[in-house]
């Protein structure tokens, strides 16, 4: 089944007073374009975070971010009042021996000296939280994982819709291919009748008609073609990416479509061409989109 590159994935896990976030975004892109926004705590895992996205994102341009929520009264920092009261007695001091004016807002000046707020241990990142997170990216990835097969699925009934246009399409021709034979001849035997001196051998006549329509001929184009045809669905159905495959065979349907448009002498034949050239159009915009 075919996998779309859009996609969205979001995760929320409780570790203690955290909650930890995690996003993943994907857009269509030639290779895999990976953009990280990682928590300083989980930043030593950044390695290991990147692999583990790259072996299921494959292709795309993915925008990963994983942050945390914690607390905020549990996260204040510490104030050490005893040091804080000892400053203030040695300023009150040296304001009352040198008269220099004691400050106006006290708090401001206190809590901006050296050692005041209490300095906190740098968080260490244990297993026990890593195991929460990296359960949260998981089920993220999975979200998104489910939204590309959606859209997938949505964009291989756009596919088979567009192959089965183009192929009746190519069936629409024939009638005007299997006519245009004797018209060919038909105007050729008449240009040549309005010419009253011009004595013309009919067996030569013949010989320059095949040769002029077996350069008309389409067989080949028309068989390619419905090879093409025939390949891109076998390829839509196989259970891995096929994005760049499907881009291919496009390309290669544009080629017979192209060759057949510039031997088509009949504006019937080439309004069908037209038509086709439009349904393949859609394709190969879609086809950017598909894993």
């Amino acid at each position: 089944m075919i996998q779309s590159m859009t996609g969205f994935g979001k995760a929320v896990a409780n570790y203690k007073d955290k909650k930890i976030n995690v996003e993943i975004k994907s857009l269509n892109s030639k290779n895999l374009d990976l953009s990280a926004r990682i928590a300083p705590l989980y930043r030593e895992k950044e390695m290991e975070i990147r692999l583990k996205l790259s072996k299921t994102m494959q292709r795309g341009k993915v925008d990963f971010a994983i942050w945390i929520e914690k607390n905020n009264l549990q996260d204040a920092t510490p104030i050490n009042a005893t040091l804080m009261e000892n400053y203030y007695r040695q300023i009150k001091e040296i304001s009352a021996s040198t008269g220099i004016p004691e400050p106006q807002d006290w708090y401001s000046t206190l809590l901006g000296l050296p050692d005041v707020l209490l300095k906190t241990d740098v968080e260490q990142l244990n297993e026990e939280e890593w195991e929460v997170a990296d359960g949260a990216i998981d089920q993220a990835i999975e979200e998104l994982l489910k939204f590309r097969h959606q859209e997938g699925a949505a964009l291989e009934k756009k596919f088979h819709e567009k192959v089965d246009n183009i192929e009746r399409l190519l069936h629409e021709i024939e009638p005007f291919e299997a006519s245009r034979v004797p018209k060919i001849k038909d105007t050729i035997v008449k240009g040549l009748e309005q010419i009253p001196e011009v004595d013309y051998n009919k067996n030569r006549l013949e010989q320059e008609l095949i040769y002029y329509i077996e350069k008309l001929d389409i067989s080949e184009e028309k068989q390619r073609l419905t090879n093409h045809l025939k390949y891109f669905r076998e390829t839509m159905a196989e259970d891995q990416p096929v994005g760049k495959k499907l881009g291919f065979i496009a390309q290669e349907m544009g080629r017979e479509i192209n060759t057949t448009g510039s031997k088509s002498n009949q504006a019937e034949m080439q309004n069908i061409v037209v038509q086709m050239k439009d349904e393949l159009e859609q394709i190969k915009e879609q086809v950017l989109n598909a894993l």
